[in-house]
């Protein structure tokens, strides 16, 4: 536990330097007459996520966390178990992107991640799997006008009955 905890410290720590970098490619101040720059977002949450990896690894240099002091094994059984299920869905989601649709990859996620792994009823799982994508299509597409992948030509008469709501 002790070396695991601080080995995700610097992988994140490694991880928001390199989105620190890239944000910076895009102007990171402020704008007069326009607000925030394009990069600023992601360098300011990276350099907050870099200095909390900066307090987990002094607290695991102290030891005053109680995962500094553990000599158990970082994932058991079912934490491997478990890391496997839900990284395979994400490996999926990813995958399907492609071919269904970022929001239908959204609605097979969250159906997998909450009938099968969360175990509640089929009513429950449906509705949050239908539910959710379409809400998030009416933000991005409507409200932020930010197109995501749309997938396979299949796809295209379910987008079109949402983008004649939104037009």
């Amino acid at each position: 536990m002790r070396v695991g905890e601080l080995v995700t410290a610097g992988i994140l720590a490694l991880l928001s330097l390199y989105l620190m970098w890239k944000s910076t490619e895009l102007p990171i101040g402020y704008i007069a007459g326009q607000g925030p720059g394009g990069g600023a977002w992601p360098f300011w949450l990276s350099g907050i996520m870099l200095v909390c990896c900066g307090c987990i690894a002094f607290n695991w240099w102290r030891g005053s966390s109680p995962a500094s002091q553990s000599d158990e094994p970082v994932l058991d059984s079912y934490g491997w178990r478990t890391l496997l299920l839900v990284g395979g869905g994400i490996i999926g989601f990813v995958a399907l992107v492609s071919v269904i649709s970022m929001y239908g990859a959204i609605a097979v996620f969250l159906f997998y991640y909450v009938w099968f792994l969360g175990r509640h009823g089929l009513a429950l799982s449906l509705a949050i799997s239908l539910i959710s994508p379409i809400a998030l299509f009416f933000f991005f597409e409507g409200a932020m006008q930010i197109t995501m992948p749309s997938g396979l030509p299949f796809t295209d008469p379910v987008f079109n009955i949402l983008y004649d709501i939104i037009y």
